[in-house]
């Protein structure tokens, strides 16, 4: 066993090493100038297209679909999980507060790559028996690259619908047992007795909630998570701004201490922690990476079922997801980690740096500077839970869905049953293993999907472009051929004019 578990940490180094980590980042850098920076330059229409319409209660006409925001809280769900509270706290005990300044870059950068996955996954999505819009790598690869790609497809697949039980399930479930004890633990000290039997509770509450949601279809999932989502993230945001606030003397030279320890991490750490340059830019992209999912092709699953007919505005809900999960929640926590004063290299700080075994624990006590220990505990207990269940349910539909795409839609009940089966045998096991797995499954799930959205390209600029040059209607029919959308008819200039919901060219 133990040389089973070597081999697979040296092949998980070598997954998530450099070679993917600037194959990733090169990905953005490319789409980024692709698309003339798009993420900054629309930056405002980006805003007011997402986040703007999320009180829009307009109902969804097509029985196979789901809302545009439904499908980016779908999405979020799966992005926004543990790994914003224990993931940050981890990637700054290691990579120092420079770690923060490189998740900024991956994420900036992951913003495109996010875009040009959504893009393609409306682009290339279809109809399945039931009537519902599926989509994803598996689907861009096969009715983009061409039939005789295929095996790409189903290597996507295969990956994603296995990787679901671990980073989307058992070890999901595992944290939400392991928050719920250290809750009950706060008030009834002798809980620990009783642990085993918490658990297998918890998992069957888990696995009923999941069942019902899951069991629903897409768009079942999709009215949980755009109620949970922003619940769930207005709860930690406003813990974290307390936390900031009561702080606030400190945030200016935590700043500076993020920029300067990004490139001169010895002249603010010291030698003794071993943290340099390499350690804060790995660790942050890596965090980036892992938080935002950007270039894995997880997401476009979900974004795949909205309702909508314009790739390039359904996209721009992508760019929103990144900028969401990680320059605002990833950096609250960060800021609020760094502003307590918790981890350093003074007498007074709780905690050093470059102790890998640091995370959720340092959360913590960031949150008790402020709130005290015991409701400290609480507050994350609840994030944490309501983070692992909402990756979840996100994940049941990813896993489902890649499953669907090899063995059929009549077919899928049986993954979901199989789903439901493993949260309540991750509730009850301990996963160390299983999370090292989960992590190197779903970092090669992002080789098919980078290959894919890479030689696709011409189609995301083009998509892009179109758009750009005055396009914007979201029901033209330039959206739905990309053979169409080029076309420039004698006597029309290239601007239009909306006018309800379409667009008109004028003379």
């Amino acid at each position: 066993m133990d040389r089973i578990v070597s081999i697979h940490e040296e092949l998980r180094q070598i997954v998530w090493g450099w070679p993917m980590m600037l194959l990733i980042l090169g990905a953005g850098v490319y789409f980024t100038l692709g698309t003339r920076f798009l993420q900054f330059r629309k930056f405002g229409r980006i805003m007011a297209g997402t986040i703007g319409k999320m009180f829009d209660q307009t109902a969804v006409e097509d029985k196979g679909a789901v809302s545009p925001f439904q499908a980016l809280t779908t999405a979020l769900a799966a992005t926004v999980g543990t790994g914003n509270i224990a993931g940050v706290a981890g990637a700054i005990a290691m990579g120092g507060p420079g770690a923060v300044f490189w998740m900024w870059i991956s994420a900036l950068l992951g913003m495109c790559t996010k875009y040009a996955e959504v893009v393609l996954s409306i682009k290339y999505r279809e109809r399945n028996a039931q009537g519902e819009w599926v989509g994803g790598p598996m689907y861009t690869i096969q009715n983009g690259l061409g039939p005789r790609w295929k095996w790409l497809a189903v290597t996507f697949a295969v990956l994603g619908m296995t990787a679901a039980f671990g980073i989307g399930n058992m070890t999901q479930i595992n944290t939400i047992a392991g928050s719920v004890n250290m809750a009950i633990a706060f008030f009834v000290p002798g809980a620990a007795n009783f642990r085993n039997a918490i658990n297998a509770v918890i998992g069957l509450l888990v696995a009923a909630l999941a069942a019902m949601a899951l069991f629903g279809g897409v768009k079942r999932i999709g009215r949980v998570t755009e109620k949970l989502v922003p619940m769930m993230s207005g709860l930690y945001i406003f813990g974290c701004l307390v936390v900031i606030f009561v702080n606030i003397s400190r945030v200016g030279a935590v700043f500076v201490a993020i920029f300067r320890a990004a490139f001169q991490p010895a002249s603010l750490l010291g030698g003794a922690t071993g943290i340099g340059i390499v350690s804060a830019m790995k660790r942050g992209v890596s965090r980036g990476v892992f938080s935002n999912e950007a270039g894995l092709g997880s997401a476009p699953i979900a974004y795949a079922a909205a309702s909508t007919e314009s790739p390039v505005e359904q996209g721009f809900y992508g760019i929103f997801e990144v900028f969401a999960d990680t320059i605002v929640i990833c950096t609250l926590t960060a800021l609020a980690i760094l502003t307590s004063g918790v981890i350093g290299v003074s007498e007074t700080a709780a905690f050093a740096y470059g102790d890998d075994s640091l995370g959720i624990n340092m959360s913590i006590a960031a949150f008790g500077t402020v709130f005290g220990n015991g409701m400290a505990g609480i507050i994350i207990s609840i994030a944490s839970t309501l983070f692992a269940l909402a990756t979840i349910l996100s994940w049941s539909l990813y896993g489902a869905r890649c499953f669907e795409y090899i063995f059929g839609v009549k077919h899928t009940r049986v993954y979901q049953m199989l789903f439901v089966a493993f949260i309540m045998v991750g509730a009850t096991m301990k996963l160390s293993l299983a999370w090292s797995i989960a992590d190197t499954l779903n970092g090669l799930m992002a080789l098919p999907n980078l290959c894919a959205i890479l030689a696709l390209s011409g189609t995301v600029f083009r998509l892009t472009a179109t758009y750009r040059n005055g396009i914007l209607c979201s029901k033209c029919v330039c959206h739905r051929s990309t053979a169409l959308a080029e076309q420039k008819p004698s006597g029309f200039s290239a601007k239009t004019e909306i006018n309800g919901n379409h667009g008109i060219k004028l003379p």
